[in-house]
């Protein structure tokens, strides 16, 4: 399948992240020479549309639609998948296995629905599937949870995984922009696609939650049971009423032990000021993983980009080159294949402080009504901003903001329902998350 003095590698995809590994590995050969062996060679790119490749100056020799005779060739050792999607990418990575070949891939979609099975294939066929550039573009996370803190017990792990998200927050909480605005700047630079969907109903982020937490937890994670909301209905007012109370908002990808199993989710969540997550801007990603021995320890870069990704791409076809990931394949048993379903809590059982915000008349007795109803739930109060009602309050009404201690999700889910239901009340009422320090355990 490959020499002693070579290993060489099919990426199918050019696009920016595709064009960025072949760059890397052709520009920067003598570097990854002299820090490696065997050494790589780039075989083959193959794709329908050659644009990028060529804009790139990438030699015409590598170029070919011909994917079977890409993954075939027995010189090649390693298949880089990088198109995408969950349909035509899942082909390439069987085929691919089938033929004995290791495999390499960014693709977060394909691995949260489709991991278990595309890993069962590989060990099947003696070969592995490395996919660092998965979960956090240039941030080394997967490798931290799989090499650096094996000998921790992972009791939560908080990430910022989605760089187009952080960034329109940063510009909402930084420049007071409105989400449609913010979201305009991020499509003009090139940080959101046309179609944010994906990105901005926390879908990717939940994608990449789905592998991080099986890895952590070593636990199968089942998609599908991880509740997702994102940052499209978030309203700037109650960015700067968090502000005001010491917190900023950040879509986070959230994993907890908690009793007899695992609370997942990603949803927009209040933080401290003080909290390290809390500094986190623009489109750079973040992850804070606490550990029973290490404690918090916190990993950071940027998490998107054709370069930066393409470095943890390439990092993973060094790692087969030198036999590390194939022995890590091999013997390590966090592996979704490998493990037990994870005990996915339900929604409604997530415990957390949380951020409320009622839209009230201005009257007496109004916030005594507010108090009875969230007190009738055990939802107790820990803190009232009330600002001097506005010109338009008797039409809309007056904002009330209110923080909690730590309570049932399920409960301040009802007990929203039935203040909502109050004749003082003008709007739906508002609910974020308040995401606290997690205790670290020695």
């Amino acid at each position: 399948m490959e020499s002693k003095a070579s290993l060489g590698v099919t990426i199918v995809g050019c696009g920016t992240v595709g064009g960025g590994a072949a760059t890397l590995l052709t520009r920067d050969r003598e570097i990854l020479a002299a820090r490696i062996a065997p050494a790589l060679e780039l075989r083959h790119v193959v794709d329908v549309n050659f644009a990028n490749a060529r804009r790139l100056g990438l030699d015409e020799k590598l170029l070919s639609t011909d994917l079977d005779r890409a993954i075939s060739d027995p010189a090649v050792g390693v298949v880089v998948e990088l198109v995408g999607g969950t349909t035509f990418a899942r082909r390439v990575i069987e085929q691919a296995l089938r033929a004995g070949k290791h495999v390499v891939t960014a693709n977060k979609a394909l691995l949260a629905h489709h991991g278990a099975e595309l890993y069962a294939l590989a060990r099947a066929n003696g070969v592995c599937i490395a996919f660092e550039a998965s979960c956090a573009g240039g941030v080394p996370i997967l490798r931290a949870l799989c090499d650096g803190l094996i000998a921790n017990r992972i009791d939560a792990l908080y990430g910022i995984v989605n760089g187009t998200c952080n960034y329109i927050l940063t510009q909402m909480t930084d420049r007071g922009q409105s989400y449609a605005d913010a979201l305009a700047d991020a499509q003009r630079d090139g940080l959101a696609e046309a179609d944010p969907t994906l990105d901005v109903a926390g879908t990717d982020s939940a994608h990449k939650l789905a592998i991080l937490a099986a890895l952590a937890f070593g636990r199968r994670v089942d998609f599908e049971k991880i509740p997702v909301a994102g940052i499209d209905s978030l309203e700037l007012c109650d960015l700067r009423y968090g502000r005001e109370l010491g917190y900023v908002v950040k879509l986070l990808a959230i994993a907890q032990r908690r009793g007899r199993g695992v609370s997942l989710r990603v949803c927009p969540s209040f933080i401290s000021l003080e909290h390290p997550l809390a500094w986190v801007s623009g489109p750079f990603n973040a992850v804070s993983v606490y550990g029973h021995a290490t404690g918090h320890t916190m990993y950071y870069g940027r998490g998107a980009g054709s370069l930066p990704t393409a470095s943890a791409v390439v990092a993973d076809i060094a790692s087969v080159a030198m036999g590390v990931a194939p022995r890590l394949f091999e013997n390590l048993r966090l592996w979704p294949d490998l493990a037990a379903p994870a005990e996915q809590l339900p929604p409604v059982e997530t415990r957390s402080r949380y951020y409320l915000r009622v839209m009230a008349e201005d009257r007496p007795g109004v916030f005594a009504r507010i108090a009875e109803v969230l007190g009738r739930h055990e939802i107790s109060i820990s803190s009232v901003l009330q600002h001097e009602a506005p010109e338009n309050a008797q039409a809309f009404g007056v904002p009330v903001v209110i923080t909690t201690h730590s309570a049932c999700d399920g409960a301040v889910q009802q007990a929203l329902v039935e203040v909502d239901a109050l004749d003082v009340i003008k709007a739906p009422s508002v609910r974020i998350g308040i995401v606290d320090e997690h205790p670290e355990q020695f």
